[in-house]
């Protein structure tokens, strides 16, 4: 009699336990998610069908966002690719996070990479139970070999480990793991052998079927359509023939970028290629049984760099002012999508307002663990969850920026939008009237304008190599 009544209670407590599951943001399943983060590179928001894209086609993205949820409202870590990566990893703002510019572009003319002591969201979910991977485009390791993903919380690395290097689409050499390995064949200035890209897809599917029986995380950071403009005939050909107007790229024979003749279908067959292999990635996860059980997020690193401003063709900053090394919405608001079969809303759109720095504690969050360290970063979980009513959200958002125009600072609190260049000069846009930034209010809002001040001088601390000041450098290295 004890057993059977026992035998009820115990019933009860498992079925009562499965509801505060089923209506929790956070999630307590047996088997932890996979997590496959994958970043583009250079792609505008305008860049993709699911933002608005016309000329490009893009059916897999298209798809996953279908599937999933999008958001209207992220933002990239940086306006370029090495400060924004480094905030996508270790969950702060680029007045915290190590890795603040671009190599050449910082006080002493030299490089910053990672730092031991910089705690990754590889290291966070390793902890958590998960195996780990980089494949494609890290470039936070130039000159410090501690600073590779195998020494960064990553099991496994195929990929950049240098910045520059990642500009090339035919290297002679790449990093397996801590050694950098010769590619046979390949010829970087003749454009011969195999397409790196194509080599990244063929690891990031290869490393999905070897660990699908346990939890993986994959960070596959493609570097296209990342300059140089170059990609195979095959991705050129449904672009042929449709009477573009052609934009001649210049390439200079033997040195730096040797680009496609054709700018705008090498662009285009790059970005149909990207969404291509993304959905081969996609499809394997159906054909594993893997849909439900992986968590899949699309973005870009930073605001597009090859549309011509001035002579807009794909439209590629969406309805945003600027491009890739501005702090104008163009240039860090990039395409977001979600997709987890069964638990995200199929076809839903947020407007949450969400950054870089909040995929960590997000992962996190999804993992069942607490940040090791403090963060800048909100989990956005109960966003993607449905649970409006339990997100939170950031008091303001926080950017700095430090090339040739810099130095330049942001701050997004509310609808409010803040930009601040070197001569002092502030400018205010209301973003629910104004999203491309058309209008400057500062004149009319005096009060808003000091406590953007105020915000901006409290949201940093002090780096010798990334201060606020104008630095003289030429670029030692390509962005």
């Amino acid at each position: 009699m004890y057993k059977n009544i026992s035998a009820i209670l115990m019933i009860a407590i498992i079925i009562s336990g499965c509801s505060a599951i089923k209506n929790s943001s956070t999630v307590t399943a047996q088997r932890k998610p996979n997590i496959i983060f994958i970043l583009a590179d250079d792609l505008g928001y305008g860049d993709v069908g699911f933002n608005g894209q016309t000329k490009i086609k893009t059916p897999a993205l298209d798809l996953l966002a279908k599937e999933g949820m999008v958001f209207t409202n992220h933002y990239a870590g940086s306006t370029v690719c090495g400060p924004s990566r480094s905030s996508l990893l270790t969950g702060l703002t680029t007045g915290h996070t190590t890795v603040r510019g671009n190599p050449g572009w910082t006080t002493s003319g030299g490089v910053v990479d990672l730092k031991s002591e910089d705690v990754t969201v590889g290291e966070e979910l390793r902890r958590a139970g998960y195996h780990t991977a980089v494949i494609g485009k890290w470039g936070l390791a130039a000159r410090d070999m501690n600073a590779l993903p195998t020494k960064q919380g990553f099991d496994y690395f195929y990929g950049f480990a240098d910045h520059a290097k990642a500009h090339h689409y035919y290297p002679e050499k790449i990093w397996v793991n801590d050694q950098e390995e010769e590619i046979k064949g390949n010829v970087i200035m003749e454009k011969k052998g195999k397409y790196i890209h194509d080599e990244f897809t063929t690891q990031a599917l290869q490393y999905i079927r070897s660990n699908k029986d346990n939890p993986f995380f994959l960070y596959l950071a493609y570097t296209v359509p990342h300059y140089e403009l170059t990609v195979p005939e095959d991705s050129k050909e449904p672009y042929k023939n449709l009477g573009w107007p052609v934009r001649k790229m210049n390439s200079r024979k033997g040195q730096g970028y040797q680009h496609d003749e054709d700018g705008h279908i090498a662009f285009a067959g790059m970005v149909s290629r990207l969404d291509r292999d993304i959905g081969r990635i996609t499809n394997l996860l159906k054909e594993l049984n893997l849909e439900e059980e992986t968590i899949v997020i699309f973005t870009s690193d930073n605001g597009p760099e090859y549309d011509d401003l001035e002579n807009e063709f794909f439209n590629s900053n969406g309805p945003f002012r600027g491009k890739k090394r501005d702090l104008y919405e163009g240039g860090i608001r990039v395409p977001f999508v979600v997709r987890w079969k069964g638990k995200i809303k199929e076809g839903s759109t947020t407007d949450h307002v969400s950054a870089f720095w909040d995929f960590l504690p997000t992962a996190c969050h999804i993992a069942g663990i607490e940040p090791a360290e403090k963060v800048d970063g909100i989990s956005f979980l109960p966003t993607l969850l449905g649970n409006k009513a339990q997100q939170k959200k950031h008091e303001y958002l926080y950017w700095e920026f430090n090339e040739k125009q810099g130095p330049i600072q942001a701050i997004r609190k509310d609808n409010w939008k803040a930009v601040h260049f070197l001569n002092d000069r502030m400018e205010l846009y209301d973003l629910s009237k104004d999203p491309g930034e058309q209008n400057n209010l500062a004149a009319a809002h005096p009060a808003m304008i000091k406590q953007m001040r105020d915000l901006m001088a409290n949201s940093r601390t002090y780096s010798e190599e990334f201060q606020l000041k104008k630095v003289n450098n030429e670029r030692r290295k390509v962005d």
